[in-house]
């Protein structure tokens, strides 16, 4: 499965109703760190995808959710378990350190 987009109106259903955990890539467009990774949380949706599902929100379009979690850098990563925050990653990182971060805390 691809990634999905997220917006503050479907977080609740998307992201904190989900039954299986849920990673959200807090990202903008301007953003090149947040460009860098986006190539392999596609991949990792892919490899993945019976595990987790991989969210992206684009923190300019909505703004709620993110100001409610202060995020103040991005890329800004958080999985999600059961509703809550279980983990979370600021910065950018290679597609191999991403992945065994997220297995590690799945």
């Amino acid at each position: 499965m691809a990634t999905i987009n997220v917006t503050d109106e479907g977080f609740q259903k998307d992201v904190l109703d989900s039954d299986k955990p849920v990673l959200v890539d807090f990202w903008a467009e301007w953003c090149g760190p947040c460009k860098m990774i986006a190539p392999a949380l596609e991949e990792l949706s892919e490899e993945l995808a019976d595990k987790v599902t991989i969210a992206k929100m684009d923190i300019m379009e909505n703004t709620g959710v993110p100001g409610k979690m202060g995020v103040q850098s991005i890329p800004y990563l958080v999985l999600f378990k059961n509703g809550e925050p279980a983990a979370q990653m600021r910065g950018a990182a290679p597609k191999g350190q991403l992945k065994q971060w997220l297995e590690g805390e799945l």
